[in-house]
């Protein structure tokens, strides 16, 4: 009897300790019953995939059937239909009520097509493509800003204002401008003109191309006087005769003027593909602007070497310019006064254009011939229509200006270098030292190094920053 109390004993303590606690206790003893390994589905969204289970299923269900969709086809087959994206649950229970696993639904956008159309359309470029909730997100490396947005425009027919760029460009996407103004200017200007005096015993006067009958004192003197300076007519010829009691004088004056002008401007620039880059080599001249409470302002206007231009790399060498470029100097010549301020004018050749071409390739976008010709004729009535004595009484010259104008571009691919590759015209010569200025006369001293040693060669035709 003793050991049956006891063994009833030991059973009822081995019940109390197994009952279940209040409270924290309770939360405690709770565990997450799993079963089977749980698995990972993802169903394009409007599309519908089949799955299998090794395990009879009794019941499913799903956390969230906006999501996705489901139906039993069997005691093993499931049908999954997608129906907006996001994450749900799968719930499969056997026939005792027991979990037997759950799995993770991901429905998101179908980018089987687009990944198909994308390689078609861009098979070298290494564009990677996620899906992202709703939408679509590119990464990786494209050759060009053009294909990059091919990209982007495809995605955005899948998936519309739901496409996240990652992407990057790689190559080069600088681009060094190059321009050359070449303007040349030919000017000539020609004349020849006669004047006839004669002295008579009823008086004097003289008679020519231009001017007419006069009284006047010693002919000679009186055409002599009409002789300009040397500098600025370099053939004046006078002589005289006497026939009997008239003295005849003649006053022969000739010009002729050439001139050749040559402007040639180079500037160079570098700007990153798809930004705008600026150059000014000159300078600005004040204008004065009068407002209409008579205060007068002033606004400076620009002139020298002027050259804006956006490049773009299009694709791979193939450089797009959008580019502004002058040239313009003060133009004294055709000034203008107004209330006593003498404003200048400007003589300005100027483009504004747009061109595609490749690396190192060379574009002539303007060019301008004007050819501006000038006679002129005076003499006397009739006389000056007499064969060859007809000379005496007339007067011409011949004016001619001719102006050539090119304007020559040329793009380049460029890359960073270091520092100490780059060569400066400054590096070549240095201040002279006082031995050197006061003793011998020197202005300017070579410098040790690479450069010096080039500064010291002959240079025949163009090299490095010294033009013949």
């Amino acid at each position: 009897m003793a050991i049956g109390r006891f063994v009833a004993a030991a059973l009822l303590g081995l019940s109390l300790i197994g009952m279940p606690q209040a409270d924290g206790a309770s939360a405690q003893s709770l565990r997450v019953v799993k079963k089977g390994t749980a698995s990972r589905l993802d169903v394009p969204m409007n599309r519908a995939v089949v799955v299998e289970s090794e395990i009879p299923f009794a019941e499913l269900s799903i956390a969230n059937p906006s999501i996705a969709d489901i139906s039993s086809l069997s005691d093993r087959t499931i049908y999954v239909l997608g129906k907006s994206p996001g994450l749900t649950t799968l719930t499969l229970l056997d026939g005792s009520g027991r979990l037997i696993t759950n799995v993770d639904v991901r429905v998101a956008a179908d980018v089987t097509e687009f990944k198909e159309r994308l390689r078609q359309i861009l098979p070298n470029e290494k564009i990677e493509v996620r899906t992202a909730n709703d939408g679509i997100v590119l990464s990786g490396t494209v050759s060009s800003a053009v294909r990059l947005q091919r990209a982007l425009d495809l995605a955005e027919r899948y998936a519309p204002e739901r496409v996240s760029n990652l992407m990057s460009v790689g190559g080069v996407q600088q681009v060094m401008l190059k321009v050359r103004f070449a303007e040349m200017q030919r000017s000539v200007s020609k004349s020849l003109s006669a004047s006839l005096g004669f002295n008579g015993g009823t008086g004097s006067g003289r008679t020519g191309g231009v001017n007419t009958l006069n009284t006047s004192g010693a002919l000679a003197n009186s055409l002599a006087g009409n002789i300009p300076a040397a500098n600025a007519n370099t053939g004046a010829f006078l002589f005289g005769f006497n026939a009997g009691s008239v003295q005849v004088s003649l006053l022969l004056e000739a010009l002729e003027q050439k001139g050749v002008v040559r402007t040639l401007a180079e500037p160079n620039l570098s700007a990153l593909s798809g930004q705008e880059a600026k150059f000014l080599a000159g300078g600005e001249y004040p204008v004065p602007i009068a407002q209409e409470d008579g205060v007068i302002t002033v606004d400076f206007k620009p002139f020298g070497i002027e050259l804006n231009f956006i490049p773009r790399v299009i694709d791979g060498d193939l450089i797009n310019l959008e580019l502004n470029a002058a040239v313009s100097s003060i133009d004294p010549s055709n000034s203008l006064e107004l209330s006593g301020l003498t404003i200048d004018a400007f003589s300005r050749r100027e483009t504004s254009t747009t061109v595609e071409m490749r690396d190192g390739e060379s574009f002539a976008i303007a060019g301008l011939i004007r050819d501006e010709f000038l006679d002129n004729s005076s003499q006397l009535p009739w006389l000056g229509d007499v064969p060859v004595l007809g000379a005496l009484f007339r007067s011409a010259d011949y004016q001619r200006e001719q102006t050539e104008l090119v304007i020559i571009v040329s793009a380049h691919l460029v890359t960073p270098t270091r520092g100490e590759a780059l060569t400066l015209p400054t590096d070549r010569v240095a201040p002279p030292s006082e031995k050197d200025l006061f003793l011998f006369g020197r202005t300017s001293r070579s410098k040790n190094g690479p450069a010096a040693e080039v500064a010291k060669q002959d240079f025949n035709g163009s090299y490095g920053y010294v033009l013949d």
